[in-house]
Parts: C-alpha cells; sequence; structure tokens
C-alpha cells in the first residue's frame, strides 16, 4: 500500500460529511490477518477501529449477523471515530437467512443499535439473503414484514440469486424507498451482474466481494480472497459516477477481506474517485 493511499484516506477520513458524495469503505475491519499489510503488526484489536476510521469515513459491522450483541458495544466502538463517520449494521442472521427471528429479537436488535441512532451516525441496515432466496410473492412479503419490524433507517437489500434481476424488483424497492444493493461478484449462472441500479433518492449502496470463481462455492474462507485491478477499479468508478447522478451519497463496501485486500483496494478507489 503506497503512503499516497494512506495520505488520501486519512485526508478523506478527515472532510465533513456532508461534502462527501461517496463513503468507500470495508465490510468489517478487526481482521487479525490485515496486520502488517493494512495494520500494523503490533496493532491490538481494541485499536483497529481507531486506525481504520482515520482512513477510512464508513465501516460495515457484520458481526451483528451472528450475534445481537448489547448497546455498550457500539457506545464503546462510537468514542474510537469522529462524530462524522458513518456505520451501517448488518441484520442478524436469523432474519436473513434462518428467517425464524421472533418479535424479541427485533427488539433487541433495535436495543443494540440506540446509541448509533442517537449519535446520528447510522447511515443504513443492511440485510443480506442468502442464494436460496429467490424471487418470490412470499419473499416480497417477507421482506416488507421485515422492514417494517426494523428501525425507521434505510434498509439496504442485498440479494444473491438472480431471479430478482426484473423491472418489478426494481419499482417495488422505489415505491418502498427500499435500497438496492449492487454487487461485484463472478459471472457465474445464477448470480448477478455488476449494476448501478438506484432506488432510493437518499442513498446509493455497492458491496465488492471479488471475483474468485474457481473457490466461490466453498465458503467465505476462500469465497473472498481477491484482489482487484486497477482496470476493475476503474470500471467502478464510471459506474459510481452515474449512480451519483440519481442518489444524494453513494456507499461502497469491500468485502474482499482476505489479508487486507478490502482494505487495499478501497484506499486505491477513494484515491481513484478523488483524481476522476
Amino acid at each position: 500500500m503506497s503512503q499516497r493511499s494512506l495520505d488520501f484516506g486519512l485526508k478523506e477520513a478527515a472532510r465533513g460529511k456532508s461534502e462527501r458524495k461517496f463513503l468507500i469503505g470495508t465490510s468489517g475491519y478487526s481482521f487479525r490477518d490485515w496486520k502488517g499489510s493494512f495494520y500494523p503488526q503490533s496493532i491490538s484489536n481494541r485499536d483497529m477501529l481507531a486506525f481504520y476510521a482515520q482512513r477510512f469515513g464508513v465501516a460495515e459491522i457484520n458481526a451483528t449477523y451472528y450475534r445481537i450483541p448489547g448497546p455498550k458495544s457500539f457506545e464503546a466502538m462510537l468514542k474510537k471515530v469522529a462524530p462524522d463517520f458513518e456505520f451501517v449494521v448488518k441484520t442478524h442472521e436469523n432474519m436473513t437467512h434462518a428467517r425464524t427471528a421472533t418479535d424479541e429479537d427485533y427488539r433487541t436488535y433495535a436495543e443494540c443499535i440506540k446509541p448509533l441512532l442517537a449519535a446520528g451516525q447510522l447511515s443504513a441496515l443492511l440485510s443480506q439473503f442468502p442464494w436460496s432466496f429467490q424471487f418470490s410473492r412470499t419473499n416480497i412479503d417477507y421482506i416488507r414484514t421485515m422492514r417494517d419490524k426494523l428501525p425507521p433507517v434505510p434498509l439496504v437489500v442485498e440479494f444473491r440469486h438472480s431471479s430478482w434481476l426484473r423491472d418489478e424488483t426494481y419499482d417495488l424497492f422505489r415505491q418502498e424507498q427500499l435500497v438496492y444493493c449492487c454487487v461485484d461478484e463472478p459471472r457465474l449462472k445464477g448470480l448477478l451482474p455488476p449494476q448501478d441500479i438506484i432506488t432510493s433518492d437518499s442513498i446509493g449502496y455497492v458491496r465488492l466481494h471479488g471475483r474468485n470463481a474457481e473457490h466461490w462455492w466453498e465458503g467465505a474462507a476462500l469465497r473472498y480472497d481477491y484482489s482487484y485491478s486497477d482496470e476493475e477499479l476503474n470500471d467502478w468508478a464510471e459506474r459510481l459516477k452515474n449512480m451519483s447522478k440519481n442518489a444524494r451519497k453513494i456507499f461502497v463496501l469491500f468485502n474482499n477481506c482476505h489479508l487486507g485486500q478490502a482494505a487495499k483496494n478501497a484506499l486505491a478507489l477513494m484515491l481513484l474517485m478523488q483524481e476522476e
């Protein structure tokens, strides 16, 4: 990672919230295998967020997919970031994958994110559905029901199955002011291609998972081992410029987290967008 990229990250993160058209960051930040590539080798886990927040203006919190923490977890996070730092929090797997979440689960989730809401630093919630969740009336109704049970925060919905690639989906999302998540992933049958769809006036959202087609179906440990080339980042820069014409702010989160590749690519894209 070049010093120029690091310096740009520090400068970009210091900009005022209202000035930022593109919020670029990573899906999670607490990874031991980032030490030596993004983080200093000697950094402690408790210091990672403060280091990260000096270089990026947004973080996607994925730990809530596995366990809903108490409010004190987010209270502690807020003490490590600037007041203009933004968070996106993933919904629990019982809401998207098992789809067995109870009303109590939703209440617990709403309670845990209260500190971020009170601070005005919760920009969106993210619900990522599995490949098995395909287009149907039942699943459309489920999304509506889930949205109504969650706090009134912009809800980003990510699909993994190509059956959702239809005008009916986009029209529904625009009517409901749901945020359609554009993705970058391998060109495999049944997956979604890169898109620049905007369904909300307020924000657009992109998640870049990498293009590791060989290992995509082998689980997360190998799936997200990928580093984007300059050419691939340039292609996304063009898409992002198009998306920005129709939304106030565009969030771009890199999920190719193996060995710090997400952080490296995110810093490179930030620099590229600045040059554009």
